[in-house]
């Protein structure tokens, strides 16, 4: 029995492998090195996709706070909304270096194809998410 469990899921697994692959690869990424010189030319604007509770905690500098859960109302807000909620101006759809990040990298990929979808084709993911960030700056 334990042979016959193992064929069907070991055969299926390199094959839901791929298709993860394929799907978190269906966004443009940034890598954290093209990260660092974005920001050094002041050429990003990043968008923490976090939890207040978990940037609080903290993030990447210059960061703008929009928790998943709230991204796609925000990204459909008029301009002074936006500006009157979070501080700072809306986004614009052709803005070029849009980063969403998270904590792990799976929230960035979701909240880059969000704003993708709604017409920001800029919108970009860093891949390597708050968590690749922290073991560089320590």
């Amino acid at each position: 029995m334990l042979q016959a469990l193992r064929g069907p899921v070991g055969s299926s697994f390199p094959r839901l492998l791929k298709i993860a692959v394929r799907t978190m690869t269906g966004v443009p990424t940034v890598s954290l090195a093209e990260l660092r010189s974005l920001l050094a030319l002041g050429r990003a604007r990043l968008i923490d996709v976090r939890s207040r509770e978990e940037a609080a905690a903290g993030t990447i500098p210059g960061a703008l706070n929009i928790p998943v859960s709230e991204l796609e109302t925000a990204l459909k807000m008029d301009p002074a909304t936006f500006q009157s909620l979070y501080s700072e101006e809306k986004p614009k759809l052709e803005d070029e270096n849009l980063v969403f990040f998270c904590q792990m990298g799976k929230r960035g990929f979701q909240a880059t194809q969000l704003a993708r979808d709604l017409g920001y084709t800029g919108a970009r993911n860093y891949a390597g998410a708050y968590k690749e960030w922290l073991e560089t700056i320590r």
